[in-house]
């Protein structure tokens, strides 16, 4: 995070008067004084503001119902972000924890929390995702009964992982997935001759989306929320 930023969230002073505080020298970074404040700032640094430790509130957790059109990024140069549709006081430090792809909705989640984000994201913690599918032709019985026992997709050596997939319609489905792997909804469904043509996510974990939220809206998610992305057993 810059070091402007981070002074900004943590004090609740504005940019423009962290900046001057920076120009002034009331600010250093692990006792150099006069930092720049574009300055990046790195775990385990300590910032003093007038000579008194500065630190930021505790970690923060959203959920965001996202819209289409909108990226799963920091920055982008093309397109707007998840991050742009938070006001901007609450952007410093946030990441989203997992991406969905430009045309995907539903649920997002961002944090300030690297090892919580690690909790959700790292493959060998098979957090379950779940998505409502929408194809472009029927979805047949025997359709589902191979997205439950694992998928072959072009170009890769292992099958996916046993998915839960139940009927929701004709072209529609809801499915559960354990792993995530690039573009791994569309993925299967083409290796079944099909094409999905809408892509919703409604849960990650135990998460479910806030069917309060309309899109481009977001929430801080509960303590339970938050517990329920649990660290492995030691």
């Amino acid at each position: 995070m810059r070091l402007d930023y981070f002074l900004a969230h943590s004090t609740g002073l504005s940019r423009k008067d962290v900046k001057q505080l920076i120009s002034r020298g009331a600010v250093a970074v692990d006792g150099e004084a006069r930092p720049r404040a574009n300055t990046r700032l790195h775990p385990g640094q300590a910032v003093w503001l007038h000579g008194e430790p500065v630190q930021l509130p505790g970690h923060r957790y959203l959920m965001l119902h996202k819209p289409q059109g909108v990226v799963c990024s920091t920055d982008d140069p093309d397109h707007r972000t998840v991050l742009d549709l938070l006001p901007g006081a609450e952007r410093p430090g946030l990441h989203a924890a997992g991406r969905l792809d430009l045309d995907t909705t539903g649920l997002v989640l961002l944090t300030s929390d690297g090892q919580w984000s690690h909790r959700l994201t790292a493959p060998g913690q098979r957090c379950a995702k779940r998505y409502r599918v929408t194809c472009a032709d029927p979805v047949t019985e025997a359709d589902l009964q191979l997205l439950r026992e694992g998928i072959a997709l072009r170009g890769e050596d292992r099958p996916t992982l046993p998915a839960a997939a139940e009927s929701l319609g004709v072209r529609s489905l809801r499915l559960t997935l354990h792993e995530g792997r690039y573009h791994q909804v569309k993925r299967m469904l083409a290796a079944l001759g099909n094409k999905v043509v809408a892509l919703h996510r409604e849960q990650i974990g135990e998460i479910a989306l806030d069917p309060a939220l309309a899109p481009g809206q977001y929430r801080a998610l509960t303590d339970h929320e938050v517990a329920s992305i649990a660290p492995p057993a030691s």
